[in-house]
């Protein structure tokens, strides 16, 4: 073939490579608009992984690569005057010049024809007479740009400044230097890549470069005035731009996040940053170009495949790890974006928490990289979770949390799960035994089902109640057995169905309406949930008294059951749930329109509700932190509003779930997918919070917990097939300071060997 690669980045001149390492024959050029020796940007860092791949690839100029690379292994957390350092992080790195140079000269070598000072304009008819052209002309591809829409462009402009500087001084750890001034926080990512060179990146939140009066200063002031603010990391060392063409403020960028869902358009392919990009905090974007290079190498080059084929398929085989990375990367933009939410931080758990802000890191991880450090970790959580009374170093979900007067003896939650098996709203064997077990299998806390405060308030004929005798006396029965025999706490959650009631058992038909036997049903507006549910009375006052004194005397009997904690059900699109969203309360007066008037009915009744509680005993609410719809229902910044209000009203716990509150939602799922709404309450609003949403590994609850995410773990599904998930936990993480009903310790010791000889086994194999 006949191929021009437009940029003659490591994306282009990779690809030139790769090709002609295939087939000689391909007549392959490149096109570079900069004059030879100039680039823009200092070092670039490789993951092992990245080095396997070029070294597979091709030996060569791996081998010129690897022989230049800058080695560390320690991470240095600079803030509030501590410095936090852990190691075995293993990076490595190099220059971007001096690997551009390394490339050019191997594609000469291949034959590749290279063209600088090469100005490549998308509408020149010259390009047709290539069979592709490799569109590699990075972030601000004009081959991209020049038909937005064939590519499927999607382009976020992210919040913060950052400025790409470099130094003479040799970072020995790659370092974060956290900075907090008279304007904001302002930090920077420095790390080394050659003997006498490190890059060193300065970022901070637009307002905080406004205020600083970056946006006025000459690209020379910039610099001095960054020198200025890291002089105690620079030793005298000056700071030096290689974007001279770049003037003033314009030196300072916006991280563009780009996303084409289409990579390839007649004969222009994009390629490396030009299709994607990831953020920098995570150093993945030459790791996706030199990947995209080899595998489009490979796909055009298998036999007896067409060309629009290999297209297909190279986007098909590179899309998974782009969105892998992409996803990672958003997570760690995000988390510098919203940095002043951990600041509060002690300096042990702020560095813990930048170490694990993409997910690719995790508990486990960290302590494979260095244990001792997490270990000390591990310690510090221990001692602040036991008031300094415990140095000990064990996972941080076995820790005890206290709320008011009641202490939970580890952070692992039974979530509510709905059974649909109640007859009458009279729990039975099935709830004595599935609660039972679950208290009995090690969890901390457990939690019932959504049990409804009225006939009326059930969402099903089969859900539980609490409006009568019979009840109190079953609930009292299943709470007596958790608390004779395990050291489980267990709450009472109590809600009202609204305009989600009268519907079928979950397992006939999720929110389906009853065929007969229907109730009439009441919510904050007359909205139906679907087209096939029942239109909801709109409630009057005299129905929210009604309701209200519904919860209160539910609350009451529940003291009568010996629950420790109750729970108000305020997610979900049930009752009070409808009062908050937008999206089901159209309502006019005092109780409709803003978010505080959306509130009032909801905490009208959880304040009934807490004086009707003992103050003694903790009280917690689930609310759904977003409404999955945009900024046309709840959002997150709405959930903090709502957790700072149910706190003030004597709420103990936000127990932070999302959605279910409208039929068109849009959720975004994925590994612990709820957790940063846990996260944003829990930092921000400065409030206990209790995180749930695909959580089912301890690596996870750990990650979490000593991150500062969230202060308990609620687990759903994981525990319907496992209901012994702690204990099998304790005995995977090697954990014995835990209770065991006795008449399963030796089951539980077998356990703990068989899991000990399987990871054993599954590290011989790995050697």
């Amino acid at each position: 073939m006949k191929i021009a690669c437009v940029g003659g980045g490591p994306a282009g001149l990779y690809f030139a490579i790769s090709m002609k390492l295939r087939d000689p024959r391909h007549e392959v050029e490149v096109f570079e608009r900069n004059p030879p020796g100039v680039t823009f940007g200092w070092g670039v860092v490789f993951s092992d992984l990245t080095v396997d791949n070029i070294t597979t690839n091709d030996p060569v100029s791996a081998a010129a690569i690897t022989s230049e690379f800058a080695h560390w292994d320690d991470i240095d957390v600079h803030i509030h005057g501590e410095t936090i350092t852990s190691g075995g992080h293993g990076f490595i790195g190099i220059g971007r010049k001096r690997m551009l140079e390394i490339l050019q000269g191997r594609a000469r070598e291949l034959g590749v024809v290279l063209h600088f000072d090469a100005e490549c304009d998308p509408a020149d008819p010259r390009w047709r007479e290539y069979d592709l052209v490799i569109a590699a002309d990075g972030a601000n591809s004009r081959f991209r740009d020049a038909d937005p829409d064939a590519f499927a462009v999607d382009i976020d402009v992210r919040r913060n400044k950052f400025v790409w500087l470099g130094t003479s001084k040799v970072f020995d750890a790659f370092t974060f230097a956290f900075e907090e001034t008279e304007h904001g926080w302002i930090w920077a990512h420095a790390y080394r890549f050659a003997p006498d060179c490190s890059t060193f990146i300065v970022e901070c939140s637009e307002e905080t470069w406004e205020k600083f009066g970056f946006d006025r200063m000459s690209q020379a002031e910039s610099i001095a005035a960054c020198e200025q603010l890291f002089a105690r990391y620079l030793d005298g060392h000056k700071l030096q731009s290689n974007a001279s063409h770049l003037v003033g403020s314009a030196a300072w960028l916006n991280f563009r996040r780009i996303k084409c869902d289409q990579w390839s358009n007649g004969n222009v392919i994009l390629l490396g940053d030009a299709a994607h990009t990831a953020h920098f905090s995570i150093g993945s974007g030459t790791k996706l170009a030199l990947e995209d290079a080899i595998k489009l190498a490979e796909v055009l080059n298998r036999p007896d495949l067409a060309l629009a084929d290999a297209l297909e398929e190279y986007q098909a085989e590179r899309n998974l790890e782009v969105l892998k990375l992409q996803n990672s990367a958003r997570n760690s933009t995000e988390w510098f974006e919203t940095l002043e939410r951990y600041t509060h931080f002690e300096p042990l758990q702020f560095a813990y928490s930048l170490l694990t802000r993409s997910q690719r890191i995790s508990h486990e991880n960290l302590r494979l990289r260095d244990r001792e450090w997490l270990e000390g970790v591990e310690r510090w959580f221990w001692k602040r979770a036991t008031e300094g009374q415990s140095n000990k170093t064990a996972p941080p979900m076995f820790a005890p949390f206290k709320l008011r007067d009641m202490e939970i003896q580890n952070r692992i939650t039974v979530s509510p799960m709905a059974m649909y098996s109640a007859v009458d709203g009279v729990p039975n064997d099935w709830h004595f035994v599935h609660l039972g077990e679950r208290a009995v299998g090690g969890a901390g806390l457990v939690f019932t089902e959504m049990t409804c405060v009225s006939p009326e308030g059930r969402i099903s004929p089969g859900c539980t109640g609490m409006w009568n005798h019979e009840q109190v006396e079953a609930w009292k029965r299943i709470v007596d057995f958790v608390h004779s025999n395990s050291k489980a706490k267990i709450c009472l959650q109590l809600g009202h169905s609204g305009a989600k009631g009268s519907t079928k058992l979950g397992w006939e038909g999720d929110n389906e309406p009853l065929v007969e036997g229907n109730w009439p049903v009441m919510a904050a507006s007359d909205v139906q949930w679907s087209a096939d549910n029942q239109v909801p009375k709109a409630m009057t006052r005299a129905d929210m008294d009604e309701v209200r004194d519904q919860f209160v005397a539910a609350t009451r009997r529940g003291l009568k059951a010996g629950f420790d904690m109750v729970e108000l059900h305020a997610a979900h699109g049930y009752l009070l749930s409808g009062f908050i969203t937008p999206l089901q309360n159209r309502r006019t007066d005092e109780y409709g329109g803003s978010i505080e008037n959306r509130l009032r009915f909801p905490l009208e009744v959880f304040t009934a509700m807490r004086e009707a509680w003992p103050s003694d005993r903790p009280m917690s609410v689930r609310i759904s932190a977003t409404d999955w719809a945009g900024e046309d229902g709840i959002t997150a910044a709405d959930a903090v509003l709502i957790g700072e209000a149910f706190a003030e009203a004597g709420a103990d716990l936000i127990d932070v779930s999302a959605g279910q509150t409208w039929e068109g939602q849009q959720p975004v799922y994925g590994r612990m997918f709820q957790t940063p709404f846990s996260d944003r309450i829990r930092n921000q609003g400065r409030l206990a919070t209790m995180a749930v949403g695909n959580i089912y590994e301890p690596d996870h609850a750990n990650s979490i917990l000593a991150a500062g995410r969230a202060d308990l773990i609620a687990l759903a599904r994981p525990h319907l097939v496992d209901p012994f998930w702690t204990l099998r936990a304790a005995a995977q993480l090697n954990y014995r300071d835990i209770h065991i009903p006795p008449q399963y310790l030796s089951g539980v010791a077998q356990l703990a060997r068989n899991l000990k000889r399987e990871a054993e086994m599954a590290a011989a194999l790995r050697v």
